[in-house]
């Protein structure tokens, strides 16, 4: 062989190498894409639970043209409101006075054109109980308390009109609906692979999603936070490799 035919020569060995190269990694990556056939599925737990906890702000308002008169109000008030709660068995020993505020309206009017009583005292009370059904039935009987001359709003600083009712032991909930939720979503992989002709080979990626605490009663205009029973959900996605 001439000296002028070896750099060709080598160049061709050299394009073989490449190409034979080529066709082993591509048979690899064909090979890595055969063995990543998966099924994503989803696995949905739910599970009935009550509020532990209500919250119930009670906003007193009394008024008069002599501030002493107005706090003497406010303070009966205050004395009727332990009294109601007391007698519906709710316990006051967790209630707090909050937002105490007097408006003076000579200060703020404009003219002579001042009308109504010229104090006006307001004061939040705020029960917090560890009894919500008390609190619930209580809640519906506030009317007695109107009927005693005390006037008052109910639960508008949390935007539900009434009491708050909180579930707390979330936590003591989650393992249980974690393994409920996945064992779900393997029933579904499994049905899934046995359409296909297919058998799971294991996890490929999961994602135990997020707890929802929902209302029992899901109809328009009903809150989670206004109902003592609710609804805890939690959605797994699991995905599943096949093999045949």
């Amino acid at each position: 062989m001439s000296n002028l035919d070896r750099p060709v020569v080598n160049t061709i060995i050299l394009a073989l190498g490449i190409a034979l190269a080529g066709a082993f990694a591509g048979g690899g990556f064909v090979r890595a894409k055969q063995a990543e056939r998966y099924v994503t599925v989803k696995g949905v737990a739910e599970q009935q639970a009550r509020a532990d906890l209500a919250i119930w702000p009670l906003k007193v308002i009394a008024a008069d043209n002599d501030l002493a008169t107005a706090n003497t109000k406010l303070q009966s008030s205050v004395g009727r409101i332990r009294n109601f709660l007391g007698r519906h068995g709710v316990d006051t020993t967790q209630l707090t006075l909050q937002e105490f505020a007097v408006r003076d309206g000579q200060a703020e009017q404009y003219g002579n054109n001042r009308v109504g009583p010229r104090y006006v005292i307001t004061q939040t009370l705020l029960v917090r109980s560890t009894a919500p059904d008390k609190v619930a039935a209580a809640s519906q009987k506030v009317a007695e308390l109107v009927a005693e001359g005390v006037v008052l709003s109910s639960g508008e600083q949390y935007g539900n009109g009434g009491p708050t009712f909180v579930f707390t032991g979330l936590n003591k909930l989650k393992p249980a609906m974690i393994a409920q939720a996945t064992a779900r979503a393997r029933e579904g992989a499994q049905q899934f692979a046995q359409d296909a002709g297919s058998t799971l080979a294991g996890i490929r990626q999961a994602n135990q999603g997020y707890f929802e605490i929902l209302p029992r009663d899901q109809a328009q205009g009903i809150s989670e936070a206004s109902q003592v029973n609710k609804v805890v959900r939690v959605v797994a996605t699991v995905e599943y490799l096949l093999k045949d």
